[in-house]
């Protein structure tokens, strides 16, 4: 299954197989640690020009990711080219500039909300308020062409023609490139490109209802993606080969495929600009009681697909005992007339999932 497969399969067959998503008959449950990479974003305090270079002294101040993955981890060899990003806000935007190397950039799609991952891209997906629904993606091109979406929840928990809306566009989007070398001329070798994006805080309607910057210490899921075709070179162009693309990413997913939100890394706001004093990452307890909850879903998915309905048995799903450490357990289970629900004590309220893995504190 790869990443051309994941959306041919959601935008054709998805009506017939909407009751359980698209992989057959055996949800997929995580094949390596939850590990989710962290990244503490700073607010700059300079105007930044997006130009798709990074030559301001914020951002020179501002630390790099990690190198991206494959998007299944360990179980993978690591990307050829590197691909490294950094991020920093303001009151006005969201910004985001990643550097990938590439001996050969080109592209071909210039059409707006055209599907971009055909060429080699870079993508970006948040979740402000990490209930695995309503969030976005954005995908761009080395010609700087953007694919823009507002998922109302992830493919597999309804269908592409309920859950995508590809028409939306992101008001106020500032997208620019810069190529290290000359894009489609196979004749000489390039470096790499870059991309540099301001997503205005207005923009982001839905879950992130305030509409305003987030607060100092708040915490996003949110994860990268670069999409890479392997390239022949005939006749003087650049020709993709038949070899499947190859996912690479910042937090990896376990599987190929991006849109199960609980996966993605967590990026934590500062009000401190970069380079001054360094702020730690603050463990998210919250991330892990609903990773917790997280295992449950898989289960009655899986429960599902065996016995063609759902249970308010731990023994029967096999989770008796506390899947993550340090989280309270068990949960109360509730078959209703639409599915399940099931809520964990936490702190001064609940902790509640449902059939279509929405999760959310209460």
């Amino acid at each position: 299954m790869q990443h051309i497969l994941i959306y041919s399969m959601v935008f054709t067959i998805i009506q017939s197989i909407n009751a359980q998503g698209f992989w057959g008959n055996e949800f997929p449950e995580p094949k390596i640690e939850y590990s989710p990479k962290t990244y503490v974003c700073h607010k700059s305090n300079t105007p930044i020009i997006i130009d798709g270079v990074m030559n301001e002294v914020v951002w020179e101040k501002a630390k790099w990711s990690d190198s991206f993955v494959d998007i299944q981890g360990p179980l993978k060899p690591d990307p050829y080219y590197d691909t490294k990003l950094k991020m920093l806000w303001d009151e006005h935007y969201f910004y985001f500039a990643a550097y990938m190397e590439d001996p050969h950039v080109w592209a071909s799609i210039t059409a707006r909300d055209a599907v971009v991952y055909k060429d080699n891209d870079f993508e970006i997906f948040l979740d402000p308020d990490g209930d695995t629904h309503n969030y976005y993606e954005l995908e761009v091109n080395a010609f700087g062409t953007e694919w823009d979406l507002l998922l109302l929840k992830p493919y597999h928990d309804d269908g592409a023609d309920k859950v995508a809306l590809d028409s939306w566009d992101i008001p106020g989007l500032i997208t620019k490139v810069h190529i290290d070398g000359t894009i489609n001329d196979p004749s000489d070798r390039d470096e790499g490109w870059g991309v540099e994006i301001a997503i205005p805080w207005k923009a982001l309607i839905g879950n992130y209802r305030a509409k305003k910057f987030p607060k100092d210490g708040e915490q996003w899921k949110v994860n990268f993606s670069r999409v890479h075709w392997d390239v022949d070179i005939i006749d003087g162009k650049y020709v993709k080969t038949d070899t499947p693309e190859f996912n690479w990413v910042w937090s990896p997913q376990g599987i190929i495929y991006m849109h199960m939100p609980d996966l993605w890394g967590i990026v934590q706001f500062s009000e401190n600009p970069p380079g001054d004093n360094d702020v730690e990452f603050v463990k998210n307890k919250l991330d892990k009681v609903k990773w917790a909850l997280r295992q449950l879903y898989y289960r009655q998915r899986n429960h599902f697909f065996k016995k063609e309905r759902y249970t308010a048995s731990l023994k029967k799903l096999n989770l008796t005992k506390r899947p993550v450490e340090g989280v309270p357990w068990p949960p109360k289970i509730t078959i209703t007339p639409s599915g399940w629900e099931a809520a964990l004590d936490w702190k001064d309220g609940s902790v509640i999932i449902r059939k279509d893995g929405k999760v959310w504190f209460n």
